[in-house]
């Protein structure tokens, strides 16, 4: 089936939510068809709303993905979503994830109220989630949260765990008893989906040899057939046909 049959935007969320929530994101479905996709890890914590013509409207929290899950997209849905960074899960929603490591359970909080009506129009979407999410921003952080996941997101989990240790003065393994409760991995395990996922531009270009801080070529092709199932090679040539990340915005 061919990708363009799945609309998919994007929206960023003002500066003073970035460091809680990625982005926005909605695909959409125009066609008569179902359309398979495959989701990859990427590392976010997935708000998600969703309307389908034969199905009731919906909202899932999805935890963070370990492994790639295959989804069909009904024709006439609707999808919209508020991808959360991992200080949003402490800060904003206030409850452990770690359950909910690659699934999906109802969202029950927070509550943004977001209804049906709401998911005809994207800029409607994300301006309600930011309203209902402001009160939510903590007027401090944590000193060496906020370092670990700066650092995190900068190198995309490129350095070794002792070095993200050293650069937010928290012990290897309270970061891991951290990550454990609130997420149900461990830093060793995120930092290599954020690797994985630093490594999908290069592939989209054709790049099939590790640019990422990979121990060799069978480790990069191990890893990236890990988390999509197939390898790098095999992940460019489908790019167009399943991998959702893979699919261009539209404007």
């Amino acid at each position: 089936m061919n990708s363009n049959t799945l609309n998919h935007k994007i929206h960023l969320p003002p500066p003073s939510q970035s460091e809680f929530i990625e982005r926005f994101w909605t695909v959409t479905n125009p066609s008569t068809e179902n359309h398979t996709v495959v989701v990859v890890p990427d590392g976010r914590i997935d708000l998600i709303f969703a309307l389908s013509p034969n199905e009731p409207f919906t909202s899932n929290i999805i935890g963070i993905e370990n492994e790639p899950s295959l989804h069909t997209v009904p024709p006439g849905t609707v999808i919209m979503g508020v991808g959360l960074k991992l200080l949003a899960v402490e800060y904003c929603l206030q409850y452990s994830v770690a359950s909910l490591l690659g699934k999906a359970a109802p969202l029950t909080s927070p509550n943004p109220n977001i209804t049906e009506t709401d998911l005809k129009s994207f800029p409607v979407f994300c301006d309600k989630i930011t309203s209902a999410f402001q009160p939510l921003i903590p007027p401090t952080i944590d000193k060496r949260k906020q370092t670990l996941f700066d650092t995190l997101y900068k190198t995309q989990g490129s350095l070794k765990i002792q070095e993200y240790s050293d650069q937010c003065f928290w012990t290897s393994r309270q970061i891991n008893r951290y990550f454990t409760e609130w997420f149900g991995l461990s830093l060793k395990e995120y930092c290599s989906i954020l690797r994985f996922r630093a490594s999908i531009d290069q592939i989209k270009k054709g790049k099939f040899f590790p640019e990422q801080n990979y121990s060799d070529q069978p480790h990069f092709i191990r890893e990236v057939k890990k988390f999509t199932g197939v390898t790098p090679k095999e992940l460019f040539k489908r790019q167009n046909d399943r991998f959702i990340q893979f699919y261009p915005p539209t404007h």
